[in-house]
């Protein structure tokens, strides 16, 4: 198979499952951002995990939060857990690499916050130990996973939001990941500016 043919199959696989997706994900996705304006609005923060490609989907999600994402407008409380490499490091050195993200959720977590977990297969250890800091802290838990949610599905409690991407390819569920974000990101903004 000649590279331009192979290119074309990813462009055509990716819209495909993003179409496919669309009526699955479309409900979480406004259940999800509604309950992140609510938090916002109350005062509250989102802190945001994942590793690999996850953990740049958390940063990505944060700093469009932090500046602004196509309108202009106040920043608004958003976090990576992923980012300070000082503390992810003395964590996995002192206790465990499955603790870098539980051990910030229980120290920069209160009630009222939302935990954004991000996991492809939802297997992640320390992204499921987040989730449980969250839940220990009387915080929310967005879940956004693909495959069948794996162990993070699991352990959401019936107040949580699960996003999970019909699909097994991990590639692909990171571009449905990004869109979802960016969803996020948009409905956030017309709910807070009342923007059609």
């Amino acid at each position: 198979m000649d590279l331009v043919t192979r290119i074309s199959e990813n462009f055509s696989e990716s819209a495909h499952l993003k179409l496919q997706a669309m009526d699955a994900l479309a409900g979480p996705i406004a259940a999800a951002a509604e309950r992140m304006v609510q938090c916002l609005k109350q005062d509250g923060k989102i802190l945001s995990c994942g590793n690999g490609g996850s953990a740049a989907d958390s940063q990505h999600f944060a700093a469009e939060m932090l500046n602004r994402f196509e309108m202009e407008r106040p920043g608004l409380a958003a976090m990576a857990l992923t980012t300070d490499t000082s503390t992810i490091t003395s964590i996995a050195n002192d206790y465990d690499y499955e603790q870098v993200f539980s051990k910030q959720v229980r120290a920069l977590g209160h009630a009222g916050d939302l935990l954004l977990a991000i996991s492809t297969s939802g297997n992640s250890r320390n992204v499921v130990a987040a989730a449980h800091a969250a839940h220990e802290s009387q915080m929310g838990v967005i879940a956004l996973t693909g495959r069948n949610g794996g162990k993070l599905a699991e352990v959401l409690l019936p107040a949580d939001i699960h996003i999970c991407v019909p699909a097994q390819s991990t590639a692909r569920i990171q571009e449905v990941h990004l869109l979802t974000l960016h969803c996020l990101c948009d409905a956030i903004d017309c709910l807070l500016l009342g923007v059609e």
